[in-house]
């Protein structure tokens, strides 16, 4: 349920015009959904103060640290659970997301559900959450996200079935990468204890996943169509890949992601429209 906005905007020009295969690790989203109130305040991350960067976990250094160093995380499988309680990405099977906003090709709906299902990877068992992008009414991207969670709270990111989509056919699979697979790493989504300044790799498979993030505010807001949000952790998303591309995404406690906002590189926007479960 992350990057939708960054990864549409680097993608959608690479999508190819030959055929791919069709994502396998699916569910289907049939509950009905549940509209809150519209706002339309614009966000701020000002209610935040400056903090030093605490780079280490209650077991250590921080393990998806930005770095000069080699990126290698240490993976233990028996420090990792499929119970992903992290406030500030919980993610509970059954619940639905709905995001809605517009991008350069038009208007937006991404509908991000957490399944029942999990896949093993590395010797860990990660959570699928599928995500799913419609472009002016159409389906654009189809992703199977996986995540597990660590002892430290923090929430890993060990790859995505990724498929552009043209015509209801899919065509194109850039971006898809498996942790263990071609050199690929695993890296952190939310940590457990964020904090202000902490930079942070969130994918890594040279020239293809290198998204990265730093926390900007522990005190954001945001008015979007679900609700209104203070409180809210802020991060800065980009890619070495693309550096003319930066992303501001505020999360909120007990719920996650509630807007994405390109702040250089375009002026698309994604913002949380319901929850359901």
């Amino acid at each position: 349920m992350v990057r939708r906005v960054f990864a549409l905007a680097v993608a959608a020009a690479l999508a190819a015009s030959c055929g791919g295969p069709q994502p396998t690790e699916g569910v289907a989203s049939t509950s009905p959904s549940v509209t809150q109130r519209t706002t339309g305040t614009q966000p701020t991350i000002a209610t935040a103060t400056s903090q030093p960067v605490h780079s280490s976990s209650p077991t250590g250094p921080f393990p998806a640290l930005v770095s000069d160093e080699p990126y290698r995380p240490e993976i233990d499988p028996t420090r990792f659970t499929t119970t992903i309680d992290n406030p500030y990405f919980p993610l509970t099977p059954g619940t639905t997301y709905r995001f809605e906003g517009t991008t350069s090709y038009g208007a937006e709906t991404d509908t991000v559900t957490v399944t029942g299902r999990t896949i093993e990877i590395l010797g860990v068992r990660c959570v699928v959450v599928r995500d799913a992008v419609e472009t002016n009414g159409e389906l654009s991207e189809l992703t199977f996200d996986w995540y597990a969670q660590d002892a430290d709270g923090n929430v890993w990111y060990f790859g995505e079935d990724s498929h552009e989509y043209s015509n209801g056919v899919p065509v194109s699979s850039y971006g898809s990468w498996r942790a263990g697979v071609d050199g690929a790493q695993p890296g952190v989504v939310m940590p457990g204890t964020p904090e202000v300044g902490l930079t942070y790799r969130q994918e890594y498979l040279v020239g293809q996943a290198e998204d990265e993030a730093k926390i900007l505010a522990l005190g954001g807001t945001a008015d979007v169509p679900f609700d209104s949000f203070d409180a809210l952790v802020v991060t800065r998303d980009w890619s070495p890949l693309e550096p003319s591309i930066v992303e501001h995404k505020y999360y909120a406690e007990g719920i996650g992601v509630v807007m994405e906002l390109l702040v250089t590189g375009g002026d698309d926007v994604a913002k949380l429209v319901d929850v359901r479960s």
